[in-house]
């Protein structure tokens, strides 16, 4: 079967100022993969998937999804349309329930209208990221950790078409990374998800494909393999150029 492109960016580009934290990206992703997203500290990474998510306009270039344009769309737009964006800080309603964050989530997505108490969909989502038995907690009292899985699965309940995840692992212990690597092959199954991610034991064990950023510009693209034997990539960002 022909692969699909699911999303395109073309001659994207945001400036702050002088600073181009962005520069003419040309960007693609195709349904059903696990693409990574890497680079050093101020590379232009979160900048890049802000764009994507529609929380910040681009000084120039289009973002294409699904066939259609959607560079002018407003965040809630693109969330609508399938475009669900987890946050680098955790982002909860601290004072609600495990259950009723993922309950609200998925009112603001496409399973709106299906929604009546403690929905078998919702509890579905928390059991992918395993907080099933902890949703009558009180989410400001969870881990950070744990608080980070909740976002994910608020994510999960948009019943998103692209899932990007901006650094996931941060504030997990080593086994729940461990776990994470099955957690985003299984939510690959039912969508089609990018990570922003600085640990690369968890980039080259989950990335189809793996696009480096520096500087603001597309810098390499492949697959881990290709992307570790890159020598502009290890000199620019793994360190042993």
């Amino acid at each position: 079967m022909a692969a699909v492109t699911l999303l395109q960016t073309k001659g994207l580009s945001r400036n702050f100022g002088g600073l181009a934290a962005v520069a003419n990206v040309d960007f693609s992703i195709e349904s059903g993969e696990i693409r990574a997203v890497i680079g050093p500290n101020g590379a232009g990474k979160t900048t890049f998937v802000s764009l994507i998510a529609g929380r910040i306009p681009p000084s120039s270039g289009r973002i294409v999804f699904m066939d259609e344009d959607i560079t002018d769309l407003p965040a809630f737009q693109r969330v609508r349309r399938g475009i669900a964006y987890t946050f680098q800080i955790t982002s909860i309603y601290a004072k609600l329930s495990v259950l009723e964050n993922v309950t609200l989530a998925a009112q603001g997505g496409r399973l709106r209208n299906r929604l009546e108490g403690k929905s078998p969909a919702v509890l579905d989502y928390l059991e992918t990221v395993k907080l099933a038995d902890r949703f009558a907690q009180i989410a400001g009292t969870l881990s950070y950790g744990h608080q980070r899985l909740l976002e994910i699965a608020m994510g999960l309940a948009l019943e998103p078409r692209l899932l990007i995840l901006d650094e996931p692992t941060q504030g997990l212990s080593d086994s729940e990374i461990a776990d994470f690597v099955g957690l985003a092959k299984s939510i690959a199954r039912r969508a089609t998800v990018m990570i922003i991610e600085h640990n690369m034991q968890v980039v080259m064990e989950t990335a189809h494909r793996i696009t480096v950023l520096n500087q603001g510009q597309v810098l390499a693209e492949g697959s881990p393999a290709e992307i570790r034997a890159n020598a502009d990539v290890q000199g620019a960002y793994l360190g042993t150029g």
